[in-house]
């Protein structure tokens, strides 16, 4: 059983290889980085509460959905002490249940099909696969809890400008779904 009431850092590892279900898609996490709240000039709460980023100060073990560059919903876990908005953001997973629906969720407009490894692979591609929406934010995570910690590894967060270089971001190594760094090669089959 996870404690959310831990920072991000010390919840981070263990959210690999559990398994979240949301509108009828499970996803098994293979990727997820951690946000600090006022340490970390990265976390939305950086600069305190504001109305979009409330549910991240509120009770641990929530999902915090937000709307990201007007195209995708991300989803963290909220961690930590209420009050101090920290949060892990989920970034990749291996689709376990509800293949079908993820798909559908992820219909390219030119119909191609979408490889397995990238059904989930990002956040916005996770949130799609998920069905998040912005009403999905505050409500209690469903985690199914792994049968087993994983190998994992920890480095620098992707996809940010400030305090990047932080070893914040916790992955699954070799798993096709963990995301891949612009100039990085892909993860070897798993």
């Amino acid at each position: 059983m996870i404690d959310f009431s831990l920072p991000a850092d010390v919840v981070a590892p263990q959210l690999l290889g559990c398994v979240i279900t949301m509108h009828g898609v499970s996803i098994r996490l293979t990727e997820v980085e951690a946000y600090l709240g006022a340490a970390d000039a990265a976390a939305h709460t950086f600069n305190g509460k504001t109305a979009r980023n409330a549910t991240m100060f509120g009770p641990p073990g929530r999902l915090y959905v937000y709307f990201s560059y007007g195209i995708h919903h991300n989803g963290n876990i909220v961690c930590a002490p209420e009050g101090d908005g920290q949060g892990c953001l989920m970034r990749g997973g291996e689709v376990v249940a509800g293949e079908e629906l993820a798909r559908e969720r992820r219909q390219r407009a030119d119909h191609a099909l979408i490889p397995f490894e990238n059904l989930a692979r990002g956040p916005g591609n996770l949130g799609q696969a998920l069905g998040l929406t912005l009403p999905d934010n505050g409500t209690p995570v469903a985690l199914t809890p792994r049968d087993a910690e994983p190998e994992w590894v920890a480095g620098p967060r992707i996809g940010i400008s400030k305090n990047a270089s932080a070893p914040l971001r916790f992955w699954i190594p070799g798993n096709r779904t963990v995301s891949t760094p612009r100039g990085y090669p892909r993860a070897s089959k798993s």
